[in-house]
């Protein structure tokens, strides 16, 4: 599979190789062939940096490696008070165990709601704790500050440190990969993605995610969204039904979730 390594140096070769003609063989290289290697770079680049499952910076772990019929669900951008507690109901009453990332920011103020996300047997993930929309730009030593402070909050009100990490939006680079690295974190993503944040219509939201279960799948919801509330209960019956398992992601992945 190609990553940011094996994409930079064909990058690079792609030049030298140019440069070689032109220079030392004396071909006459038009100015702009200079500009096919970039033209191979961008579009991988890019590609990474957008699709978690990529692997393109960072290896990520998006699914289990099992042909067992168990998934995952995993909730991001709480803990908010107005649906987070009605999916812990729902998870409860369930017995379900799930995955919250949870974004430091909303833990100030919402401290019982990630007690209670904890002493019901879930578990907490690292999801920055700014989720700027410009987290993607900062340096590595700024984001991995950011990080920490997610750490610093959820030890505060609960004792744990988390390992899980989620980058926001799930976009990766280089700068994210030394932060995770030096933060000795364990990045996680996911293979389905909900679109819970846009979805208007509980019937097709049903139907995209349970039209992608496959073994070992992570599925991606919000723990912020009226419609992910509403259709939890049926998402929960009808995966049960195709004769999946519900697990919670760091024993279905067999990983450690907290330091």
């Amino acid at each position: 599979m190609l990553n940011n390594r094996i994409v930079n140096i064909i990058a690079v070769a792609s030049l030298l190789v140019l440069l070689c003609l032109d220079k030392l063989m004396g071909y006459d290289i038009p100015f702009w062939y200079y500009g096919l290697p970039i033209l191979i770079y961008l579009p991988f680049t890019i590609h990474g940096a957008i699709n978690i499952e990529a692997n393109f910076f960072m290896k990520v772990q998006c699914q289990a490696d099992t042909t067992e019929k168990v998934v995952a669900l995993s909730f991001d951008d709480g803990p908010q008070t107005e649906y987070t507690p009605v999916i812990l109901d729902i998870l409860k009453e369930e017995q379900v165990p799930a995955a919250f990332f949870c974004i430091g920011k909303n833990i100030t103020g919402n401290e019982p709601l990630l007690k209670r996300i904890c002493q019901e047997g879930h578990v907490i993930g690292n999801h920055t704790y700014s989720h700027h929309f410009w987290f993607d730009m900062k340096l590595s030593s700024n984001m991995l500050t950011d990080m920490q402070q997610m750490d610093a909050l959820t030890v505060d009100a609960t004792g744990l440190h988390p390992r899980l990490f989620r980058p926001p939006y799930g976009v990766t680079n280089p700068n994210l990969a030394r932060a995770v690295k030096a933060g000795n974190y364990l990045p996680v993503g996911w293979n389905i993605r909900s679109l819970d944040t846009v979805a208007k219509d509980g019937e097709a939201l049903l139907h995209r995610i349970l039209t992608q279960l496959k073994p070992g799948a992570v599925i991606l919801l919000h723990d912020t969204c009226k419609i992910t509330a509403a259709i939890l209960p049926q998402l929960i019956r009808d995966i049960r039904q195709r004769g999946y398992r519900l697990e919670r992601i760091d024993k279905m992945l067999n990983v450690r979730a907290y330091v």
